[in-house]
């Protein structure tokens, strides 16, 4: 919960009754202001005496109105969250490709992204060719570097301006020099190796880099630090993918050891299966773009609308909280906390998690994980074999959150406090995330009044956990792997297959009984091995059921 505060003095030492006992109601002024007849002198007094103490009871009340009116300022002019204000992750640069546009859809806009290289630049284009309304990341990119719509072959350059209409005359006007003929680009960056854009192409916000920029995770940029990425669509929505990160509590975290059990516990075991122990979450600041929040050693950081990450703070660690002075505004993890001379050798790591809205019912998450220890794993290891397990993670929580997701939506989202019980204080961020987006940003997402709100039906439980449009599409060392696993499943089965032919085609005598055998041997051997890697594809990339009661 937010750490109260309360920056009057008044309000401490002055007691409410010696408020109201001293704050004369209009009758009472009245009935001061016409006294009844009595001796002069004392009446004299008396008036007096009563003047002096309305007067004081007036300044009293004003000094105690100016303090309240203060310290309730921000709750009247809070700043409010615009969610079409803010930088938006596309895509981490790693799993895009320069030789093809690819459509995206972020905060509800239809999106195509594609490599200008005459700019050396990504570009994030309305994905739409102002001609037909064709989509544009259908396209190619031509022999000079533009995009172009297959549809009709109208070709833009990375500023958006149309340079070629084929069916045109060359001796014709210039219709392609038309402001009709430009497709809408937005801003964009790239920070952090992942690709943000600006979701707004009014040309005033051209150079909006150079006053906001995307939060900033140092650690990600660190050459001492190695980072493993990826990239997944979600089948639920924004706020329900917040949610489900801001919870440690929950058993996948424990089951697998992001949030360890203590020393305290005895059967550390069970406790972290079970995820069956009391998490001290505590929320400290509560802002219009986001909130601090802290876990024992563990420093939790929401920066509104997409990043969420959390890092052991060595200052947590020694036992010393932030003050309260510090500098929240900075979004790196290390910028406010004084290093130690001994923290440079330390093991750290960090979750970094930025979640994206795309449509009611869908939103895509982007991770990294830097650390600065067992760097050898990320050169060793391919990145498709970490990606395995931090599926099967996902895939722990994605059928009943699609399922908990519609009950929230009859019950509408302003009602979640009354349908949610949340009386521990492992729910506090859960709790905070909530009350951010209930006070600052409208209770749910803007979509600029594209959707009314209203989900998608509950699709089958093979469609959600359904991983091969969902992630390796859109990763490109598990689309290689995957790729590269066919061939093999199909070369296992063509040596099966051409072992056993060409056994048929020998006549007896030719070859002895021990090299039949052996024939026959490696032609079962990589029959066997081909169905077994058809049966590791298909549950590695394609849909693997994932049933609680038998993990």
């Amino acid at each position: 919960m937010e750490v109260a505060r309360i920056s009057s003095p008044h309000l401490i030492h002055i007691p409410t009754t010696f408020n109201r006992t001293l704050t004369p109601n209009p009758s009472s002024i009245a009935s001061n202001r016409n006294p009844p007849p009595r001796s002069r002198s004392f009446s004299s007094f008396k008036t007096a005496t009563h003047r002096n103490a309305i007067r004081k009871c007036e300044l009293i009340r004003t000094a105690m109105a100016s303090d309240v009116v203060t310290s309730e300022r921000p709750e009247v002019e809070e700043e409010k969250f615009d969610w079409f204000a803010e930088w938006y992750p596309v895509m981490p640069v790693c799993d895009l490709d320069k030789r093809v546009p690819v459509g995206k859809k972020v905060l509800g806009l239809d999106l195509v992204v594609w490599w200008d290289r005459n700019e050396n630049a990504w570009k994030v284009f309305d994905d739409s060719c102002p001609h037909r309304l064709a989509p544009l990341s259908e396209g190619r990119i031509d022999q000079w570097g533009r995009l172009q719509c297959v549809y009709h072959g109208w070709c833009f350059n990375g500023s958006g301006d149309c340079k070629f209409i084929p069916q045109a005359p060359p001796d014709g006007p210039p219709v392609h020099s038309s402001k009709k003929a430009c497709v809408a680009i937005y801003p964009t960056t790239v920070q952090n190796d992942i690709l943000w854009f600006w979701p707004n192409s009014d040309p005033k916000f051209k150079d909006i880099i150079l006053e906001k920029k995307p939060p900033f995770i140092p650690e990600l940029d660190d050459p001492s630090y190695v980072k493993l990425e990826g990239n997944r669509d979600m089948a639920y929505g924004y706020e329900i993918l917040i949610e489900n990160l801001l919870d440690p509590a929950h058993v996948p975290y424990a089951h697998y050891k992001i949030i360890p059990a203590p020393p305290s516990i005895k059967n550390r075991a069970t406790a972290d299966r079970e995820g069956g122990r009391p998490l001290e979450l505590v929320v400290e600041k509560l802002k219009a773009d986001g909130f601090v929040g802290r876990h024992e050693r563990i420093r939790h950081k929401f920066f509104a609308p997409c990043v969420y990450y959390f890092f052991s703070d060595p200052e947590l660690v020694q036992g010393n909280v932030e003050s309260s002075s510090k500098n929240d505004e900075a979004v790196s993890s290390t910028a406010n906390v004084k290093k130690p001379p001994t923290e440079i050798s330390q093991r750290r790591s960090f979750l970094v998690f930025y979640c994206i809205p795309v449509s009611p019912g869908k939103s895509r998450l982007i991770w990294a994980f830097p650390r600065n220890f067992g760097k050898w794993m990320n050169y060793i290891v391919p990145r498709w074999m970490f990606h395995i397990g931090q599926n099967l993670i996902l895939d722990s929580d994605m059928y009943f959150l699609r399922v908990e997701e519609h009950k929230l939506e009859e019950i509408g989202p302003s009602n979640w406090h009354k349908a949610c019980y949340v009386p521990v204080k492992s729910d506090a961020l859960v709790v905070g995330f909530r009350r951010w987006l209930n006070k600052y940003a409208g209770g749910r997402v803007d979509w600029g009044g594209k959707y009314s709100g209203s989900l998608p039906p509950l699709p089958p439980r093979e469609e959600v956990f359904e991983r091969y449009r969902s992630h390796v599409v859109n990763c490109k060392s598990c689309n290689g792997a995957y790729k590269a696993l066919n061939i093999a499943e199909v070369s296992l089965q063509a040596i099966s297959i051409a072992a056993i032919g060409a056994l048929a085609l020998t006549k007896n005598g030719v070859i002895s009984a021990t090299v039949r055998a052996t024939i026959v041997t490696i032609a079962i051997l990589c029959f066997a091995a081909s169905k077994w890697l058809s049966h590791f594809i298909h549950k590695t990339f394609h849909f693997q059921d994932y049933n609680h009661a038998l993990v």
